[in-house]
């Protein structure tokens, strides 16, 4: 792992005016509008509608810059300009093995819902902000419990994908990508799982400090009546740090599919040596 944060860094020395123009405009701006959105607008079906479509689209173009970023750190030669030819060319399969997989999240995580359910909880106090006391407690700490089993698992998954849309990119692959990402990441999923936990923590940290700072300075010039000011503020705070924490991942995503590639190659070449040998032998 420490060559491919060595590598991660390299690239984000060399490219990192192009990577961070494509990750203002396709991961920070695009966020920008749902949050501005969120904190003006009033709660009504439209308006709910309305924030359902601008999450769809702002998913699908961070996804088209992931890919150009992920294009652009895997090689030196590529430019912008190919780089989004790329991300355009490959969008497609992207999103099918993201909703694929998306499918299966929801699923995995029906049996927590049908125990809340069960448990009593009121969905309608839940989406208003409330926090009402479950009637079956029994069935709700055993979603909880199932809830956490499930995100053991998730973490664990999403180390052995984590190189996953660069397969996609790189080896022009759709739902294949999945097995051939599971294929490259083995040998090495404790190392993921620690460096996923480790990114997680510093994402957590970062955003929160950032949201709590400028909030806080925001409130001092607002004054305490400008709550959706305020809050749209410490937002655009927040998803500015996980923007470039993200930028981060997405080049660390990259260089790991780019080490356990050569790697592959490498082992690969070693054994039709060996083999030579042998048969000269």
């Amino acid at each position: 792992m420490g060559n491919v944060w060595d590598r991660t860094v390299e690239v984000l020395n060399g490219r990192g005016g192009m990577l961070a123009g494509l990750a203002l405009l396709t991961l920070f701006v695009p966020t920008a509008i749902p949050a501005a959105f969120k904190a003006y607008a009033t709660p009504s079906t439209a308006t709910t509608l309305i924030g359902v479509l601008l999450l769809v689209v702002t998913t699908v173009i961070a996804l088209w810059g992931q890919l150009a970023m992920i294009a652009a750190s895997i090689d030196p030669a590529t430019d912008g300009r190919a780089a989004r030819t790329l991300a355009t060319a490959r969008l497609p399969a992207a999103l099918l093995v993201a909703v694929v997989l998306a499918v299966v999240l929801t699923i995995a995580f029906l049996p927590s819902l049908a125990l809340l359910v069960r448990a009593g909880f009121d969905w309608t106090a839940i989406a208003q902000g409330a926090q009402p006391a479950p009637t079956a407690p029994g069935a709700a700490a055993l979603a909880g419990l199932y809830a956490l089993v499930l995100g053991i698992v998730l973490l664990f998954v999403g180390a052995r994908l984590l190189p996953l849309y660069a397969v996609v990119l790189d080896e022009r692959l759709g739902l294949g990508a999945v097995a051939r990402c599971w294929r490259l990441t083995r040998r090495h999923t404790w190392r993921l799982v620690g460096t996923i936990l480790l990114f997680l923590i510093v994402l957590l940290i970062a955003t929160w400090a950032a949201q709590s700072v400028v909030g806080l300075i925001a409130r001092l010039i607002l004054g305490g009546e400008a709550v959706a000011s305020v809050g749209f503020i410490a937002a655009l705070a927040g998803q500015a740090v996980s923007t470039a924490l993200t930028l981060v991942a997405i080049v660390f995503s990259a260089q790991l599919y780019v080490a356990l590639t050569r790697r592959e190659q490498a082992l690969r070449e070693k054994r039709a040596a060996a083999l030579h040998d042998g048969q000269a032998a």
